[in-house]
């Protein structure tokens, strides 16, 4: 599993999306794709390495963080829930 140093949260609790980036800012622009609905990835362009998570719903789905994240292959040192 990759494990970065980094992490940045965002959420915007009126359109209910969360947003995790990992690592440093990628030094060019990334593509984004949505792997499943409301889920959004984005890699950087040339290595291909997922630089951040995005969920629509984020309320209604919160394990669906995880699930993603171990998809992805990826470790999340936190546990993140919203009230």
């Amino acid at each position: 599993m990759n494990e970065h140093q980094t992490y940045d949260i965002y959420y915007d609790k009126e359109g209910d999306f969360l947003e995790a980036s990992f690592g440093e800012p990628p030094e060019q622009e990334g593509t984004t794709e949505e792997i499943e609905e409301g889920v959004f990835v984005t890699r950087e362009t040339g290595t291909n390495e997922v630089k951040s998570v995005g969920i629509l719903s984020f309320r209604k789905r919160m394990d669906l963080l995880k699930q993603v994240m171990k998809q992805l292959r990826l470790e999340f040192p936190l546990s993140v829930s919203v009230e």
